[in-house]
């Protein structure tokens, strides 16, 4: 299945994926860039690069957890938080998602879908993924 993620909401497209990735599905998720946050930026930059920054507060010389800057690698940690990823069933259906930043040139030619659930309603304030990752200091 693949999936064009341009202006739906991060945390219902996710959740959307991680059912279809648990049914056994291979899943494609294209323009991970332009995929929206809702809210304001100020609090979706925020939130992000509390988590970058957790790391260095909890001890300086272990480096860990490890948080991704780029917007498909911050997509797929979402999916990832939304499976048992501690236990093989969830390992194994995480396996199977695939994120790109914009659209490759072996899927252009493809059908890509739009899942209804995953659209905005009545949102106000967003920002998109890929300028939430320009700010944490991505270069995708």
């Amino acid at each position: 299945m693949i999936i064009d993620g341009e202006g739906l909401v991060l945390g219902r497209l996710a959740s959307k994926v991680s059912k279809k990735l648990l049914q056994g599905e291979d899943i494609t998720v294209l323009n991970a860039d332009k995929i929206v946050i809702s809210g304001n930026k100020d609090w979706a930059y925020q939130r992000y690069k509390q988590r970058i920054d957790r790391a260095s507060i909890s001890n300086p010389r272990r480096m860990g957890p490890k948080y991704p800057r780029r917007p498909d690698d911050i997509f797929r940690r979402t999916v990832r938080g939304m499976l048992p990823y501690k236990k093989p069933r969830g390992r194994e259906a995480f396996k199977s998602l695939k994120v790109y930043v914009g659209i490759p040139k072996e899927l252009e030619n493809k059908e890509a879908l739009k899942p209804l659930e995953a659209q905005p309603k009545n949102i106000v304030k967003s920002i998109e993924l890929g300028k939430v990752s320009h700010l944490l200091g991505s270069k995708f």
